[in-house]
């Protein structure tokens, strides 16, 4: 009879090599994939049962899409992967000298880990921007913040106090990355098109879309004309954008700037940054900038031979021409996901393993109909065409048939109805959730 390991996560010793795989986002989804075929036992470990396509949240939160359109449970995914185990629990230390991790349902031995649980909203330290901000990383933070938006306007529609209205409907966003654009366009195209039919009764005039970016410039990391664009493109629909502005501190009411400016709003939305969350018994040391762990070429947490750290949870030294680190997107964490999977098998076989090259394909964001920008290599492009092509590249990397289907037929009825159909609160205060 094969032995447990453990009684509770019930994963049976069958005499082969185990790879654990500690998150189930897009670096360590393709870990598991890449592992199909091995003569190994795959553990994939995620507190939720599914994978979430994260780019496409904000169309969840500004009633875009319905959540299931973007989700994906690994147990359909990896169904007919053989030796894959799933379970669902939360890994809470990491025992190196033991090869074995304790999680919230019990304890496992591995052989080789792949820590891949991304990353966690970085609130600089400020503590009540942290209790009264909505964050963008989870399809839970996406339907309560679709919540927050549909229930001001309802509360608004009922209070005769003009500037306890106009809090309801005005709207911070704090972060100019393609999440905080994203997001702005989304909510202008809203206030345009959506809400004039919904609530005749209110002056749209007075929803105010404010986004606010530290730096001098939008969307770091894209090209200076991209970024231009997409600064006119939001100032076109409206969006009052803040550059060279930080946040200082925020009430749940007011919020105060380093510029000594003050703007009231009942809802401000953090796309500021995000920082590593390192797993209990990991060494101090082996921490990088951002709480990231530090790692060799090869993606090994330095000072492990069987531990490997991809994605948003590594910070990598060892590639040239990104001294600092990747950036904290999807394309490094698949690639990196990729090549660990073939370097584990080449550890299995005896062979050298290869060292990574991140090969950056380009960047892009869409502001709203018809408006995107576009960075590959060599060439950049704005507007209806690189808005096609954000569309494609989207709908191509979601998982899943149907949900592609569904996808790309939301994009269709609201292109030509200019209509947002899933315009539901699903909870009400009193239970509990917002």
């Amino acid at each position: 009879m094969p032995k447990l390991i453990s009684t509770r996560t019930r994963i049976a010793d069958l005499g082969k090599p185990r790879i654990i795989v500690i998150g189930g986002g897009f670096g360590g989804l393709e870990v598991a994939k890449g592992l199909n075929g091995l003569k190994a036992q795959t553990v994939l470990f995620d507190r939720y049962n599914h994978h979430c396509f994260q780019p496409l949240l904000y169309q969840v939160a500004t009633s875009g899409l319905e959540s299931n359109s973007i989700v994906f449970p690994f147990r359909k995914r990896f169904g007919s992967q053989p030796d894959f185990f799933f379970r669902l629990g939360e890994v809470t230390q990491i025992k190196p000298e033991e090869n074995y991790i304790e999680t919230s349902i019990g304890g496992v031995k591995y052989d080789y880990l792949v820590i891949a649980n991304g990353a966690s909203t970085n609130y600089y330290g400020l503590k009540d921007v942290e209790d009264n901000a909505v964050a963008m990383k989870t399809i839970i933070d996406a339907i309560k913040l679709r919540n927050i938006i549909i229930r001001n306007f309802e509360t608004a529609l009922l209070t005769d106090d003009p500037e306890l209205m106009n809090s309801l409907m005005d709207f911070v966003i704090v972060g100019g990355g393609p999440t905080g654009v994203e997001l702005a366009g989304a909510l202008a195209e809203l206030k345009t098109h959506v809400f004039p039919k919904d609530y005749p009764e209110l002056e749209l005039s007075h929803m105010d879309i404010h986004l606010v970016e530290a730096t001098p410039r939008l969307l770091n990391g894209m090209s200076d004309k991209s970024s231009q664009k997409s600064l006119e493109y939001l100032q076109r629909m409206g969006v009052k954008v803040h550059l060279n502005c930080a946040v200082k501190s925020y009430d749940g009411y007011e919020v105060l700037f380093n510029t000594g400016e003050k703007l009231i709003t009942r809802t401000m939305i953090w796309a500021a940054g995000v920082k590593g969350t390192p797993i209990g018994g990991i060494p101090a040391e082996s921490l990088g900038r951002a709480g990231r762990i530090q790692v060799d070429e090869f993606n090994r947490v330095k000072g492990y031979t069987n531990i490997f750290a991809i994605g948003d949870a590594a910070i990598m030294s060892g590639d040239p021409n990104y001294p600092n680190g990747h950036p904290m997107m999807a394309p490094p964490a698949i690639q990196q996901g990729r090549l660990v999977a073939k370097n584990i098998k080449r550890l299995i076989q005896k062979k050298e393993m290869k060292p990574f090259r991140y090969t950056d394909k380009g960047s892009m964001a869409t502001i709203g109909r018809n408006q995107a920008v576009v960075d590959l290599k060599g060439l950049r492009f704005q507007g209806f065409f690189a808005w096609l092509v954000w569309m494609f590249v989207h709908l191509i990397s979601i998982i899943g048939f149907r949900n592609k289907i569904f996808v790309m037929f939301s994009w269709f009825w609201s292109y030509f109805s200019y209509d947002k159909s899933n315009r539901l609160i699903i909870a009400r205060p009193k239970d509990g959730v917002q």
